[in-house]
This record gives C-alpha cells, structure tokens and sequence, in this order.
C-alpha cells in the first residue's frame, strides 16, 4: 500500500533549494510514476501518484471552466493542474492539484514556458485530499507543536481563495477559503458545500461546479 513519506535526511543543501533547482526528486531517486515530492513546512514530503478518483474531480473542476468561458468570451479564467508553486517567501515548494489563474497570467506561462509560478500569480489554489496526505491540506492541527500545512502556507503567501475538496468519508465536503491573515498564517470560511450540491463561486470567479459525482475515499 502506497504512503506518504516525511523525509528528515541529511541533505546537501535545504529542501527548499533542492526543490527550486529540480534536484530534490533525482536525488532522493523518485520514481516518474506520478509521485510528487513538495516541501512543506521546510520538510520533504513524497506522496504516492492520486487514485483516478481524485483526478476525475479535477477534470469536473477543469470542465465547469471551460464551460464560463465557452460562456463568456469574456471570462477571465484558467485552470491548470500540477504546476510547481514557488513559495520563496517561507521557504517551501508545492505541487498543487490545480490553480486557477488569470488568462493573461496563463498566456505568458505558456509563452515563455514558466517552470515555477508564484503565490501572487493565483486567484484560486485547488486541493483534493487524498488518504495518504490529507492533513498536509487541511489548517494546522495542534498536537505536540502547530506544524505548518499547505493550508496555512497558502494563507501565509497570500493565495486569495483556497477551495479545498475533503474525500475523508469522516466529513466529507468542499470548503472555500479566502481573506487570508498572513501575519496569522490562517484563512476565514467562505463557502461550504456537501458532495452533490452544486457549487457556486463568487465573483471574482462566477462559474458554478458540478457535484454529482464527487464521493468519498473508500475505507
């Protein structure tokens, strides 16, 4: 059964360095099967490649833009999975399931090939949990010592919206997140939808996503 891993090895340089550098996978001898290894909270995690669940959430998520903007020619949206996200500001590195970015942000990516993309470059980040690393998406929960999360990473570099898609069968739902607190690391609840309920973004975003078929991970 695929896991994720937190790594606490003694390396050349920092994760974070590593990881700009697109060193960090080679060296730690990363398998090209989908796994991603992020920085997070200054620390390594390799995480197993999403089951094809988590993917078809996505790809319900890259449809409903689409639809807007077949909608609207006006419409201001892209959405692009897996890009590496540069967050220099605190150190760590991210892989995010999908952002949703500006079309003139998405033009020059494309144009100029862009490698990474920075936190100040993103309307909307996009996380579906998977099993393995869940926590690693949701806020900071208190145990021995707060450590930090994407969640809180994202607040903290200012990303202005935060959708966040649950699979735990515990709780399962999305949630949207904005008006991040970076001093606080922290975001406020703007948003909160059960699986098959249709979702409504608000503006700056205005498109609704579909539901239906969103379920929970198997236990």
């Amino acid at each position: 059964m695929a896991v994720e891993a937190v790594g606490h090895w003694t390396l050349p340089d920092s994760a974070y360095a590593m990881w700009v550098r697109g060193e960090l996978d080679e060296y730690l001898r990363i398998p090209d099967d989908g796994t991603r290894v992020e920085v997070v909270g200054g620390e390594f995690v390799v995480s197993p490649a999403p089951v094809y669940a988590h993917g078809g959430i996505l790809s319900d998520i890259q449809e409903a833009v689409l639809r807007a903007k077949i909608a609207d020619a006006e419409f201001a949206w892209r959405g692009v999975q897996t890009v590496n996200l540069d967050l220099v500001e605190i150190g760590d590195g991210y892989i995010p399931d999908m952002v949703i970015v500006h079309r003139d942000t998405d033009a020059r990516g494309r144009a100029e090939e862009t490698l990474h993309v920075y936190p100040g470059d993103l309307g909307l980040v996009v996380e579906v949990t998977s099993s393995s690393n869940a926590h690693n998406d949701r806020r900071p929960v208190l145990g021995r010592r707060l450590k930090p999360t994407k969640w809180s990473g994202y607040a903290r570099t200012g990303v202005p919206y935060y959708l966040l898609v649950d699979r735990d069968p515990r709780n399962p739902g999305v949630t949207l997140f904005g008006e991040p607190d970076r001093g606080e690391g922290s975001y406020e609840v703007l948003g909160e939808w059960k699986f098959g309920e249709p979702l409504e973004l608000p503006a700056p975003f205005g498109f609704e996503i579909r539901t239906d078929g969103w379920k929970p991970w198997a236990l």
